[in-house]
């Protein structure tokens, strides 16, 4: 299997795999700091301790070789503002990977998710066998939902959701990019 680069650099912004040891620290206090912007929509906020984010960052590297999971910490200017991922739930088809990010407050409304997504997006499509990639999110999440509206994702369908996280309206919005889609747009200087 192709899987993706474990870094990803982006003029600026870097995409790398996450180091467990040496970035629990620095991943923790971003999270710790973010926590109220986070809370409305990611339901593991609840459950936040420094236990949780070791196991967490001890993970990802089983998580990346099962082919499953891929997660990067967001570098923007040197320092960890975030965390995105490349994702094959268990529902997902083989065909398909979801598109998951967060970002510290402070980093937000610079683009910095948007180049991430698009960067994960490019990784997809360099694996065997994806003919698409989803964002889903609460449709009450204007924010994530900018993301996949500006890389020329169309909206797939909207379905009915547990409510997990405290903003959530119990529906969720599906984003879809097929690897279609994307030669179209990269021809067009969107993608």
């Amino acid at each position: 299997m192709h899987l993706p680069k474990h870094t990803i650099p982006l003029d600026g912004l870097t995409l790398r795999a996450f180091n467990a040891q040496e970035d629990l620290p620095e991943f923790f206090r971003v999270i710790e700091e973010s926590l109220e912007h986070l809370r409305p929509w990611m339901p593991w906020v609840a459950g936040h301790s420094l236990a949780a984010t070791t196991a967490f960052l001890t993970s990802r590297a089983e998580c990346w070789a099962s082919g499953d999971e891929f997660t990067y910490a967001i570098v923007w200017d040197g320092n960890i503002v975030g965390s995105c991922s490349l994702i094959r739930r268990s529902e997902t088809p083989e065909n398909g990977r979801e598109i998951g990010y967060w970002l510290h407050p402070a980093a937000t409304g610079r683009g910095v998710v948007t180049r991430g997504a698009r960067a994960l997006v490019e990784q997809a499509f360099r694996m065997p066998g994806i003919d698409y990639v989803e964002v889903v999110h609460d449709p009450a999440n204007h924010a994530s939902g900018a993301v996949p509206a500006r890389l020329g994702f169309t909206e797939h369908l909207r379905r009915p959701a547990e409510r997990h996280a405290p903003a959530d309206t119990g529906e969720e919005q599906v984003w879809r990019l097929t690897r279609h889609q994307t030669k179209s747009l990269t021809s067009e200087g969107t993608c």
